[in-house]
Formats: C-alpha cells, structure tokens, sequence
C-alpha cells in the first residue's frame, strides 16, 4: 500500500512539471526538473550502487576464495533461486513480482542461462517461462521442471525444443498466498526420493490434481513433501522459511530470519501416532547454532533501520520492558541455507551449510558436529571465522538471497542486488518517505565462487540425459553429491529395472558409504528392496546407512529383531534414536521390553522420552511392567520422576479404562512416594484434558495434583475414587 502511495506521489510531481513545460520555457522547465531530481538524488540517505564488477571488488573472504561474475543484468532481474538441470543448463527464477502490490503481481519469469562462447559467463538468456505470479523455486523433473508459486506447484516442459515451455500442468494447489516471504518454496529432491519443500507453517488445504477424490491436506504448522513416482503426499515436520539444505544422509536444516540454522530432529509421521504427547516433548526441530544472534557484518547500517531500533529501544525504556532491539551485527534476515557437497573446494569444506543474511550483506558457513547428548548437529564457526564472516561486503546493495551448488561443485551465489530488501509492512511510514522500493528492480547478480586450489579446472558441462542406465549407476558413485543425486532422480524416472543387479552389487561393494545409501535408495525407487538388503544396511559400518536403514526397516517384520540391536547402539546417538521411532512401526508385545531398555540408557534427554512415547507399546501398562523389572522405579532421579509423569500423562488424556487403573493399582503398591506422586500428578494433568470432563472434576484433579507431593498415596486412592465416578458418568 506505501508502494503504491509512493509511486502515485511520484507520478503527481512528474505531472506538474509536465504542466509547467506547458505553461513557460519548456527548455527551463526541463532544466528545473533535472535539477530537481538530481538534488533528491544527492541528498539521499542510501548509498548508490555498484556495477557488477565493481561490487565484487568489494567481497572480503574469510579463505582463500574469489569471486567471478557467472550472469548479471540484464540476462537476470531480481534472481531468488538457480538450478542446473541433466545436461547442465542453469534455470533462474526472477521474481519480478517482489514487494509489488497485488494489482501489478504476475510478472515473474524462468531464465535459461547459456554460456555460448565458453568463457565462464552467461552470455544468452532463453525464457522458459513468464507470467508467473511469486514464483520462488524450480526443481528439474522428467525434463522439464517443477516450479513452487503459490498457490501452486506446476509442472512445466519445453516439448519442441525452443526452449520454452510449451506443456503446463498445476500438480498441487490450495498453498498459502498472503506474505511473499512465507510461501511455498525451496523444492528439493531428497536421497529418500521424496521432493521436499518448506511452506513456513502457514495454513492451506492443499489438493493434489492428479488424484482429485484425495482428501484436501491441512498444512498449519508443517512443510510438504511428496512423490510424483508414486502418487504421495504429506505435510511434514517444520516450518521452514527460505533456506532448505539436506545433507548426505537425508538431514533437513532450514533458516528462519533470526535462527539462521534449525534442524529436523523428528519426523512428523512419527509425533502424529500420539496426539497425547505432553506439550514439553512435541519439540521437532531445534536451533542447533551455537552462536546465534551474532553475526559480523561490514556494511553500514542502513538509515532507517536504526533509526527504528532507537525509536523502539525507547519505547521499550519508558515501558520499563527487559528488552533490546539491535540495528546490526545480528541474524534478521537469515536466508538460503544450502548444504555444500561439491568437490571444488579443500576437504574440510564438505557437509558446511552456507546461509546468507540480506540485511547484513554476508554469506555465512556453518560446520556440523556430533552433539555429545542429542541426536543432532550442533553448528559452530569455523576457526578462521570466529570473528569474521565467509563473505562479508560494504556493498549495502547485496542481497545474497540463495545458493545453487553446481556439477563443477563451486558455491553459485543468487544475489538479488536492491537497495532495500525489507518489505514496506514493516517499515514506519514516515521512513519509508525517501526510500525507493524500486530501486534495484532492473538489476541482479550471480557469483561463482572459486578456491584458490582449483583456480583453473575447466568445468566439462554434463549430458546425463544421454547416459545410459548403467552409466548413471556409476555416477552414484561421484564425488559431488549433484553428480549421485541427479543420476539416482533419473534412474528413478527411467525405471529401467535391468540395472537392478548393478545397483545391488554396487551397495555391497562400494567404499563409499554415500554411494551405498544412493544404492539403496535406487532399489526403494524401483520397488527392488528385501528384508535382505536392509538387514545388510542395519550392519552397515556407516551411522548415516544405518540410519536410513532402520527407517526402511519399518516395512519388514523380519527386520524388526535387527533393528531393536540398533536401539543399543551408543556409537551413534542419531542411530538409536531413529531406532526407537522406527521400531514403534511394530506392534509385537517385545518392543516394550527393547523400550524399556532405551529409557533407561537415554532417559535423561527428553527427545528420546518422546521418541518412546510415540509409539503403542511405548504407552503400555507392559512398558511399566518392563520398568519395574528393570528396577527404573526403585529410585527417581529427577529425569525418570519426569518420565512417570509423562508416561502418566498420555495414560490420561488417552482414556482407556483399563490402563488408567491399571496404572494407579501398580502404582499404589510401589512404598516410593516420589512414584506414587509423579503417577497422580501425570494422570490427574492428563484426565483434565479428556472430553467431557466437566469443571467441578478438572477443579477436584488439579486440586489431587497439588496433594501428591505431601501426601502421594492419598492422592492416588483419591484419584481412583474420583476416575470410578468419570467412567460411570
């Protein structure tokens, strides 16, 4: 809306000095006006822009990096994502339509970038596909691409080789479409052939066009994942923002303006097989940066940015508020997360997740190492990047909003180039009165980033296309993970079920534990697994093939007694962790016992308390049973009183009669008051949230909670007084 004011006060001064050349000298009139803008142009608070070449001059690196320009305008406007298909053509996604207002909005456009005389820059931009309307991200699919706009995901294919598409398909609708900056996007193909995209938890009911009798899926809260091969599709754990980078072993890490760096900890499929969970264990995804907010920046700060911050900082001073806003040096615009695989850069390279922040004009690295105590990552600097940042710029035009990895495995940078980022909604009117929205909105860069130790290997621009089937079974086992990731999508399309036989030999005998998991992933594709082969992948020497492997596991009854080992399996915390998800897949009265046993070797950490309690026999008077045995209730420590309680808890809200008093029977006879206590506090907590208790019974179970402590086995014997009259009622 500011926008729009802008433009028509702007149109209103051009109009009066065309009355004004009407009405006198139009040679003085033109002169004033020339004067006249130029004046406002000099007195700006913004600094002015670079050229291409001279921005680049600006980039500090933390490495031994440079920068080369691969496009800048006018083959690419406002570019916001880049991939590079089979035979290695680059498609961009300009995203026209940013910060417009709604009545000027579907003017975004996909660009084929080509380098035709070979020098390393795009030289020719052939349009794939325009008209689009907040078009954020592309995918490569069966030759053609996918393309997130919301409310859609289409499905678009050049068929006559002009190069632009000529087939159009919605494949998905019903996305969320209010603010650009929270839309579908970040479409991404998984090691586990599913195609994965971040919807930063808005609500939609999605339908997918190719099954129209499937029910709509409600995505509050979630991601999207699905799978064209098969007809699926699924809200999943999130939300994630505009940042989506999956490593070699099939870890989500996404940004979220401030949190630069989040992981998936727990599969969504597997917290939906509880409702009841206490809401201290529904925790799916974590901030695993060690060193959030702070990040280091070089540029200035732009004028009405801090002129916000000390207008709210005051605010909050004179409201007497325990709260500080900062203009500078911390993530607010974290953005484009991207796991880094290639094969250009020094050794210790591989696995970091680069992401940018647009406001602060920086590229950011993050290094993922083994928690001690979690089944995560925690992220950290690099050394030489402890006071510093990957790339930093005083350009404050540089808006690096995404990366690209390419098949000659350098960092492409996606650098959208405006003078300011930010959209209007958040910005004070009275600020936005000499600020230029527009500025920028003809222009846009992409970076190749180079090391110093691979400065002149020439890149060979792939043809995957033409490859045979057995050809692209040998790819599986390349350097640079856009080599094996798309050979694996496109034996997927193919389905060429005679490279089945290579594919298998190539998960035995491959030294590659990477190449191992892309194999296995071949034969899931191709509906080719075994119990066999997963067995092998339940032994296999790598945490990251095991893991997979117990998530596989679940559709094979005989893996089950393989895959409980794996819940001991201390080496490799993330390991045991997916092996107590994955065995809640099974419902034979023996996984109690196996869960009995992760509770006492993890218990201390709550996301394996509610990994346990996910799952059935995880909520199993036999799983009390099995505690007993195990002599967990002879003591409580503060961690298993915690875990009584839960387990308490989701007996309640779940209301089953006989478990309910068959927990409170046990419990009355262990002499622990501290047990007794957690049992009474858990259920009373979890009977309140049950439908159709009334308020004198919630009031008469919170007031049996407060008791427990001081006097435990009278609670409890309340308790079952007051259950009797609940289940009569």
């Amino acid at each position: 809306m500011e926008m729009q004011k802008n433009f028509l006060n702007y149109n209103k001064m051009i109009n009066s000095y065309r009355n004004l050349v009407k009405n006198s000298a139009g040679t003085l009139a033109l002169a004033v006006l020339v004067v006249f803008v130029s004046s406002c142009k000099q007195n700006s608070r913004y600094p002015a822009s670079f050229s291409p070449e001279e921005s680049m001059k600006t980039f500090q690196f933390a490495g031994g990096f440079r920068a080369e320009i691969f496009a800048a305008e006018p083959l690419v406007i406002d570019p916001v994502t880049m991939q590079f298909d089979e035979e290695g053509n680059a498609y961009v996604v300009s995203m026209l339509d940013a910060y417009k207002p709604d009545s000027v909005k579907g003017r975004d456009k996909i660009v084929m970038l080509k380098d035709l005389d070979q020098d390393g820059r795009a030289d020719t931009a052939i349009i794939f596909a325009d008209g689009l309307r907040e078009a954020t991200s592309v995918l490569p699919w069966k030759g053609g691409l996918l393309i997130a706009a919301a409310p859609n995901i289409m499905y678009y294919k050049d068929t006559d080789g002009d190069g632009r598409a000529d087939q159009k398909e919605i494949l998905f609708t019903g996305f969320f479409t209010g603010n650009e900056e929270a839309q579908i996007t970040n479409l991404s193909f998984g090691i586990d052939n599913w195609i994965y995209a971040n919807n930063t938890g808005q609500a939609g009911e999605v339908s997918y066009t190719r099954k129209p009798d499937a029910p709509k899926l409600k995505m509050q809260g979630s991601d999207f994942r699905f799978r064209l091969d098969r007809d699926e599709f699924e809200a999943t754990t999130g939300p994630g923002q505009f940042g989506l980078a999956i490593d070699d072993w099939g870890h989500r890490f996404f940004t979220s303006n401030s949190e630069h760096i989040r992981q998936v900890v727990t599969a969504k499929r597997y917290l939906d097989r509880n409702p009841y969970l206490p809401s201290g264990l529904k925790a799916a995804v974590y901030n695993i940066s060690d060193h959030d907010p702070i990040m280091y920046q070089v540029s200035e700060t732009p004028y009405w940015r801090q002129t916000r911050t000390d207008r709210r900082n005051k605010e909050y001073q004179e409201k007497k508020l325990d709260r500080v806003e900062y203009a500078r040096d911390h993530f607010t615009g974290a953005s484009g997360g991207t796991f880094y695989g290639g094969d250009a850069y020094p050794e210790e390279y591989y696995g970091n997740i680069f992401t940018t922040d647009v406001a602060g004009n920086l590229v950011h690295r993050d290094v993922l190492v083994e928690s001690p105590d979690a089944p995560f990552f925690i992220a950290k600097r690099a050394e030489e990047e402890r006071d510093r940042e990957f790339i930093a710029t005083t350009d404050s035009w540089f808006r690096p909003a995404n990366f690209s990895v390419g098949p000659d495995g350098n960092l492409y940078v996606i650098d959208m180039y405006r003078q300011h980022i930010e959209t209007p909604l958040s910005i004070p009117e009275d600020l936005q009165a000499d600020m230029d929205f527009n500025a920028g909105n003809t222009m846009g860069r992409i970076y190749r980033i180079v090391h110093q130790s691979n400065d002149k290997v020439k890149w060979v621009k792939p043809d995957l296309n033409n490859a045979t089937a057995e050809q692209l079974v040998t790819t599986l086992s390349h350097k640079n993970q856009w080599w094996r990731l798309t050979a694996q999508r496109l034996l997927l399309e193919r389905q060429d079920k005679s490279v089945i036989p290579s594919v298998k030999k190539l998960f035995k005998e491959s030294n590659d534990p990477r190449t191992r998991l892309h194999a296995l992933y071949v034969l899931e594709g191709m509906n080719a697994l075994d119990a066999d082969i997963v067995k092998a992948a339940l032994g296999d020497a790598a945490a990251g093939v095991r893991e997979n492997a117990a998530m596989l596991a679940e559709r094979f009854p005989s893996c089950q007694g393989s895959l409980a080992q794996l819940v001991e399996d201390t080496t490799s915390l993330r390991v045991a962790y997916q092996a107590i998800l994955s065995l809640g897949a099974f419902k034979d009265k023996s996984v109690a016992s196996t869960l009995s046993k992760a509770v006492l070797l993890y218990g201390k950490s709550k996301w394996y308390r509610a990994a346990v309690l996910t799952s059935d026999a995880g909520l199993s008077i036999e799983l009390w049973d099995e505690l007993a045995k195990r002599g967990l209730l002879n003591d409580m420590e503060g961690w298993k009183s915690d875990f009584i309680k839960e387990l308490s808890e989701v007996i309640g809200a779940r209301n089953n009669k006989l478990q309910v008093t068959g927990i409170i029977e046990r419990a009355s006879k262990i002499p622990v008051p501290e047990v007794q206590a957690a049992v009474a506090k858990g259920l009373s907590s979890g009977l309140r949230n049950v439908k159709g208790v009334g308020d004198e019974a919630k009031e008469k179970l919170k007031a049996i909670a407060e008791a427990a402590s001081k006097e435990s086995s009278k609670a409890l014997e309340d308790l079952k007084l007051l259950y009797a009259t609940l289940v009569e009622k």
